[in-house]
C-alpha cells in the first residue's frame, strides 16, 4: 500500500491554515468547521475517490486514509466532511451510470456535498435488520416515514443516502431482505424536519425527521430490497477511513505529549527522563504503529477487491483503542494542563472517544470477529 507522501505534505499544509485557536474556537461555539470544509473542497481532497470520469482524483482508498490522518494528526477533525468520502461509495458501486453522471461531477466541484449517512434508528440501534422507516411505492414515486438518529452532518449536506424498509420484515424470505437505499436531494424536500443534538464534542449530529417524503423511484439505488448488502459494502470502507483518523489522533497526542515531555522541567529535571512517563508514551507508540500495521492490510484488501470485513473491523477496534490509550497517556503526561483548552489535548481527548463507539461500538466488533472469524456462536 502507497503511503502517499506528497498527498500528506500537501495536507499538513493546508491544515496550518486552520491552528488550534480555529478549531477551539468552532468547538467552544458548536459551529460547523464551513471555511476548513470549503478549502478541503478547493484543493479536491473531498473528492478523491471520485473516478476521473466524474470529476475526481481517482485515488485509492489509501489515499483517502492518508488525506484524513493527516487532517487529525494536525489537530483537526475530519469528521464534518470525511462522510463524503465513504457514503459515495454506495454510489459509486451501486448506482446507475445516470445517477452517477447527474450527481458525482457537481460533487467533485463542490457544487453539492453528499455527506449525510441515514441508516441509524432511536429503537434498532445497532441493530439495522430491524429499522422501522418505510418507503412506500407510490406511482413514480416513493413516501418515507420515520426517524433516524447519529445522523451527523445533516444540516450541511445537499443529498442522504438513506435505507428504509421497502418490504415489512415479516413478509421477507431473508432477514437481511426487505430494505432499500435512496439517494435523498435534502435541498427541496417537503416533510422533512432536521433536529440538532448537541453532544459532548463539535459533531454536528442530528436526529432527523420524514413525514410523507417523496422521493423518485429514479433515486433508488440499485434493485429494491437488497438495500442492506449495498450499505455494508460502504461500511468496510467507513470503518477504515475511520481507522485512520484515530492513527492521526494517536500521532497528535504522542506529539504534543512528548515535546511537553522534552521540555517540562520538575525538581531540576525533564519529565521525560523519568520512567514513569516514557513507558506509558512508549507502549502507546508501539500499540499505535501495530494499529497502523492492520490499517494498511485493511486497505490493500479492500482496494485488492476482496472481502475485507474483518480486516476493516479489526483495523477499527485497534485504531480507536490505539487513540484512547495515547489521549490517557498524554493527559497524564500533561497533567493539569491537558484538561486547559489552549493545549487542544482535551478537545482532542473527547473527539477520539467516540470512536470506541460509533460507528460501531468495540463490543459490537469483538461479537463479530468472534463468530465470523473465530467460529463460535452468534451472540445476538
Amino acid at each position: 500500500m502507497q503511503d502517499w507522501p506528497d498527498i500528506r505534505a500537501a495536507v499538513a499544509k493546508l491544515c496550518g491554515d486552520f491552528p488550534g485557536d480555529y478549531w477551539r474556537a468552532k468547538d467552544a461555539t458548536r459551529d460547523y468547521p464551513t471555511e476548513f470544509v470549503a478549502a478541503l473542497t478547493r484543493e479536491g481532497w473531498l473528492s478523491a475517490l471520485i473516478p476521473e470520469d466524474y470529476g475526481g482524483s481517482g485515488l485509492p482508498l489509501s489515499a483517502a486514509c492518508a488525506i484524513l490522518e493527516e487532517i487529525h494528526a494536525s489537530g483537526g477533525n475530519g469528521a464534518a466532511a470525511h462522510a463524503q468520502m465513504y457514503v459515495m461509495g454506495t454510489l459509486l458501486r451501486h448506482g446507475s451510470d445516470t445517477q452517477k453522471a447527474q450527481y458525482l461531477p457537481a460533487v467533485a466541484r463542490g457544487e453539492l456535498r453528499l455527506q449525510a449517512f441515514g441508516v441509524t434508528e432511536p429503537t434498532s440501534g445497532s441493530d439495522t435488520l430491524s429499522l422501522r422507516t418505510t418507503a412506500v411505492r407510490d406511482g413514480d414515486n416513493y413516501l418515507i416515514n420515520g426517524q433516524k438518529i447519529w445522523t451527523s452532518r445533516a444540516r450541511h449536506s445537499d443529498l442522504m443516502v438513506l435505507l428504509a424498509r421497502t418490504t415489512p420484515k415479516d413478509q421477507v424470505a431473508k432477514r437481511t431482505d426487505g430494505l432499500s437505499v435512496f439517494l435523498l436531494d435534502m435541498r427541496d424536500c417537503p416533510g422533512l424536519s432536521i433536529q440538532p443534538i448537541e453532544t459532548m464534542m463539535n459533531h454536528g449530529t442530528t436526529a432527523v425527521f420524514f413525514d410523507q417524503v417523496r422521493v423518485p423511484v429514479a433515486n433508488r439505488i440499485g434493485e429494491e430490497g437488497q438495500g442492506f448488502r449495498y450499505i455494508l459494502s460502504g461500511m468496510n470502507a467507513e470503518r477504515i477511513l475511520i481507522a485512520a483518523e484515530c492513527i492521526g489522533d494517536a500521532r497528535f497526542f504522542l506529539d504534543r505529549a512528548t515535546a511537553y515531555a522534552r521540555e517540562r522541567q520538575v525538581f531540576g529535571r525533564p519529565i521525560g527522563q523519568n520512567q514513569g512517563i516514557q513507558f506509558p508514551l512508549a507502549m502507546a507508540h508501539a500499540r499505535m504503529t501495530a494499529a497502523r500495521l492492520t490499517v494498511a492490510e485493511a486497505c490493500r484488501k479492500y482496494e485488492s477487491g476482496a472481502v475485507a470485513g474483518a480486516e476493516a473491523n479489526m483495523a477499527k477496534l485497534l485504531a480507536a483503542e490505539a487513540s484512547w490509550q495515547a489521549g490517557e497517556a498524554a493527559m497524564q503526561t500533561l497533567g493539569g494542563f491537558a484538561f486547559a483548552a489552549e493545549y487542544d489535548i482535551e478537545r482532542k481527548f473527547r473527539e477520539t472517544r467516540l470512536y470506541q463507539v460509533a460507528p460501531v461500538s468495540t463490543n459490537l466488533i469483538l461479537a463479530y470477529l468472534a463468530e465470523h472469524v473465530l467460529g463460535l456462536p452468534k451472540s445476538y
